[in-house]
Order: C-alpha cells, then structure tokens, then sequence
C-alpha cells in the first residue's frame, strides 16, 4: 500500500529528538492516557475543557490504543477510530485540506497516536498515515489483557527485546514525527533499567512507565511501585524524558507522583475516566460558580450534572456538527426549584420521568431515530458515551438505580435519549442539594451510615458463608490485626488496605470522584475473585510449611508485624511462563466490568 499524501496543511520542520522535542510541546506536566475506546477525541475535548489558558499548553494527550495491521489495511476501521478528516485517511477520496476531530491543530494537540504491533512492516506504514495529523507515534508495550497475549502485543512482547527494538527503530529511522513508548516493570529494577534502555536505544524519544507489571491487572491491580520509577530517573541519562503512570486518582495526587518519581509529567486513565477535571486546578473558595461544590468540610469537586452537560455540549457541537440545546443554568440551592415538580404532573399525563410511553412513540419517529442511530453509531465519540457516562456516573448510579437502568436501555446513538438521562441526573443532584442544605449536611452523614450498615451485613454474611476457622485474624503490615467486620485499625497506614484510600477520596454522589479498587488481598477475601484450584492447593500447602515452620521457632517472630507477606498473586502454573488469570466468582457478575483500561 502507498503512504498517504504528504501533510499540506502544515510546513515542513527538522524532526526533533528527546527533550528538544518534549520542549518544543511546551513541556507539557499533566497526560491523558491511551485507554482503549475511551480516550477519543470528545473525552480528550471534555477534559481539555477544564485547564485554564495558560495550563492547557500543559495537557498532553493519546488516543485510544489502535491495532497497527488492522488499522493499515481496512480503511473502515481508520474511519470508526481516527476521523482526523471528513473520509477515511489515506483513501483516493481523503482530502487533507478538510481536517475534522482528531489532531485538529485548532482542537486536540499535543496528540500522540498509540498502536500495537508486532510485525515492523505493518507498524511503519500505519504510522506514516496518522503522522501528518498527530505530534508523535506511541508504541503499546504494555497492555496485559488476553488479547493481547492472544495476539502477541503489549506487555506480551516483553520477553522479545529484539522484537521491541526492531518496532521502535524503525519508526525513528523512517517516521516524520518522534516515536516514543509505554512500558510496564518487570520483576527486578534491574531488569526494567535494561528494558527501558533498550527501548531509548532504539529511538524512543520519551518513555512513559507504568509501575505495575504485567500480572497486575483487573481485581489483581493493586498498587503502581513509584520507586522503580525513581530509580529509572537517577540511572538513566539526566535528559531522558519520563512520564509516569498509575496511583494518580485525584488532583492532589499529581505532585506527589512528581515528587516521588522525578518524572517530567504524570499519566492518568482511571482517574481521569473518573474525572475529566483530574488536571485542572480546583477553583478558589468563593469562586466555585455553579460547576464545582464545596462541601462544609471545605471539601469538594465538580458535580457530575455539570460535566455531564459539558460531555453532551462537546458531542453536540463537534460529534454531531450540530448546536447543542439551549439548557437552563445550572440549579443551585436558592434558584426556583418549580421545574423539579414537573416529574409529578408528567406522571399524571400518562408519561413517564425520561418522556412519552414507547407505545405513544409514532412509527415515522422511530424510523427516523433507527435511521440516525445507524448513521452516527460508527463514530468513536458516539460509540463511548455509555462507557463513560457509567464511568461518570459510578457513585450517583449506585444510589439511582433508575438512572442507571434508563442508561442502560438507551442506545449511545439516541442523543435525545442520552439528553433524558442528563435531566434525570440533573434532578437527583439538585433534590440532593437541597436536602443537604436543609439538614445542614446531614442527610449525607445519614446515607454514609446506612451504606456502612450494609456494608458490615455483607461483610458478616461473607464470613458466615466462608469455611469456620479457629486462626486469628492475619498481622497487618504495621503490625495490628485486621477486625472481623473489614476494618483495620490505623488503616491509614496499611499497605494491604484501601480503606484510607476510599476515606481520601470520598465525596457526595453528586461530585466526579474515583473508583477505589479493592487492593487483592481485598478482592480475594471479598469473594470478588478466586484462585484456581492449583493456586488453591498451593496456598493451603504454604499455610501447611507455614504452620510447621510456626511449631518449629516455638513462635519466635519478631513480633512487629513486618515480616515480607506473601505473595498477593497466584503463581505461575503455565508452560509459557504466563500466569493463570484468577477465575471470576460467577455470583457476583457485576465484578466483571471492573477491568482496567490502560495498558
């Protein structure tokens, strides 16, 4: 296949390397990450939407991971993934002059494109086709789910350094634009020095790493190692680009990931899914407007309706090339709440909260509907919303089941129907201000004590459920043992705990907060995943040598509490050196979707 036609909308500059060309970027502190389906261009927009002029110099972004061989040989699937001009890229009809969403020079840059790859040929025409309308070339080393192992990319190249080398140095040996690449520890940090040296050997212009390995993914995530990160920093050459990636879920925790790492910039996916807000300072007090809260504990963020309503402005306005609906301004407490007693005469019509009855839906509207949801479901930003409204909505969901059912049942393509769900969420979040005020913050106090009842019930139904034992709750890390119910004393300074994690970040459902993972010795006990029956058996023989080894010392522990744990995950018992995936406990389904989306 021919490389595209050269970009005719920008002029010709020597390719920079390294730091030179970090610097030419505007040195950009704050990163978007690749996420698969999720970081297209409306998120990028929405989360762009919250830096101020001088910070949004700051913002990097990639888009969503994109298969390399695919992407070069079906013009189809360039269209439904990068729609960098009105046509397919790099087709007889693409004009280059008519440039649309992705890497818009006046929209979405800095922008690096990511792929994965594992055939070099593929990799380098792929990439001279997204070259003209990007800033760089990312290469994925370190997506770690099965069908990355499936496929032979991802962390799942990490034993083929060659190979590695080979996909990078091509792209700096004959690409117009820097490559650079995401990578994944490894076991020692000795091994991810030599790793992430052969990676810049190659060419790699900036390396980005994610202080979890390859094993450390779904309910097994746990926590992302900064200290390999460091260490990187002080044994690499000083004028290495780093960016870091993992433990970034709140604003605060930006600068402590730069302090800990030394990194030039920090990555968030998570957090940023969460909060598109993640990058962008919070508003002084008294200044908040209508978009952002402020609790009486001076805590706050900003509200879901209002970034929703930003979300839904973007997709209008860029998406769907259309205006957006003219909104009433956002609800605050002391605003007319008349408009919220609409629900209960619409009931009384006939007609249901989220509109008319389907059954008074004419015929000729739902052709048309059917119609426009097939014209705009190929577009990636129309394809995410659902995703990413769940991701949003995470906390608000939980407690409006309503909301999210009618979510659930409305097609991404039906933008009225998305419109409906934002008034639903816009009326549960001003009733819930408005009870707030009225009870002086309260009637939050009271749904955190009811959600802490239920909590303890499952917990103790848990242990009901569980095999009866007669051992003592284990040592912490610090020392003290963990209580019966789930709770640990001094969690704050637990490492086999979130409980601290959760209590930092929480908010009222009505703020973007993160979604805290249950840390693996967490999920394990919680029955949100299991081993196989081999880790099984290995885990009762280690409780087994343990034990003895226990009669034999006549007890002779230190007794601080800070001997090395076990390992939190399961063995390798594959051939291929892999590790078997824990299996999902088939009575909690819902866990499934908990999956992580940035390699």
């Amino acid at each position: 296949m021919s490389p595209p036609p050269p970009n005719t909308t920008t002029t010709t500059t020597t390719k920079l390397h390294g730091r030179a060309f970090y610097e030419s970027l505007g040195s950009p502190r704050f990163v978007v990450a690749p996420m698969v389906d999720q970081s297209e261009f409306a998120w990028r927009r929405l989360t762009r939407s919250f830096m101020t002029a001088e910070d949004d110099a700051k913002l990097l972004a990639y888009t969503p991971m994109f298969h390399a061989r695919l992407f070069e040989e079906t013009p189809k699937y360039r269209d439904s993934h990068f729609q960098a001009t009105k046509q397919p890229i790099a087709t007889p009809e693409c004009d280059t002059t008519r440039l649309f969403l992705d890497g818009n020079p006046q929209l979405d840059r800095p922008l690096f494109v990511q792929f994965c790859a594992n055939d070099p040929q593929h990799l380098l025409r792929a990439a001279q086709m997204v070259a003209p309308y990007c800033d760089a070339v990312d290469l994925n080393f370190g997506c770690p789910q099965g069908i990355a192992r499936k496929g032979h990319y991802g962390a799942f190249l990490q034993e083929d350094q060659r190979l590695i080398y080979q996909l990078v140095n091509i792209l700096h040996e004959n690409l117009s634009v820097p490559v650079t690449a995401k990578i994944r520890i490894l076991d020692t940090k000795e091994e991810t020095l030599a790793y992430a040296k052969n990676v810049l050997a190659a060419g790699a212009s900036i390396l980005t790493v994610h202080g979890r390995r390859r094993e450390q993914k779904g309910h097994l995530t746990g926590v992302a190692d900064w200290a390999y990160i460091r260490y990187l920093r002080e044994n690499l050459p000083a004028d290495t680009v780093i960016f870091a990636n993992g433990n970034v879920l709140q604003h605060g925790d930006i600068q402590k990931c730069l302090d800990a790492t030394g990194a030039d910039a920090v990555m968030s996916a998570e957090g940023n899914l969460s909060d598109p807000a993640i990058f962008g300072a919070p508003p002084p007090v008294g200044q908040e407007g209508r978009e952002y809260w402020r609790g009486r504990d001076g805590r706050g963020g900003y509200r879901v309706d209002a970034v929703f309503r930003r979300y839904l402005d973007i997709l209008h306005r860029y998406a769907l090339e259309q205006d957006p609906p003219v909104r009433r301004p956002l609800f605050v407490v002391g605003d007319d709440d008349g408009w919220l007693h609409e629900t209960a005469a619409v009931a009384q019509n006939g007609e249901h909260e989220e509109g008319p009855a389907r059954k008074k839906v004419k015929r000729d509207h739902a052709s048309k509907s059917k119609a426009q949801a097939k014209q705009r479901s190929t577009s990636p930003n129309i394809v995410a919303v659902r995703p990413h409204l769940f991701h949003l909505l995470r906390h608000l969901v939980s407690r409006h089941t309503d909301v999210r059912d009618m979510l659930a049942k409305t097609s991404p393509a039906d933008i009225d129907g998305i419109e409906k769900v934002l008034g639903m969420v816009e009326r549960r979040v001003a009733q819930g201000l408005i009870d707030y005020e009225k009870t002086d913050g309260k009637s939050i106090e009271e749904e955190e004590e009811r959600d802490e009842l239920v909590r303890k019930s499952k917990a103790q139904q848990q242990q009901q459920q569980q095999p009866s034992t007669t051992e003592e709750p284990p040592p912490t890390q610090n020392g003290r043992k963990a209580q019966q119910d789930g709770h640990v004393e001094d969690a704050e300074y637990d490492p086999e705990s979130s409980v601290a994690t959760v209590k930092a970040c929480k908010r009222p459902w009505w703020i973007a907060q993160p979604i805290v993972r249950p840390l693996p010795k967490e999920a394990l006990a919680k029955g949100s995943v299991r081993l196989s029956k081999k880790d099984q058996k290995k885990a009762q023989d280690k409780g087994k040598a343990a034990a003895e080894d226990s009669v034999l010392d006549n007890g002779n522990s230190n007794g601080n509490g800070c001997e090395k744990p076990d390992n939190e995950l399961p063995e390798t018992d594959e051939t291929d050196g892999g590790r078997k995936e824990p299996s999902i406990n088939p009575a909690k389904p819902e866990l499934t979707t908990e999956q992580l989306v940035s390699g």
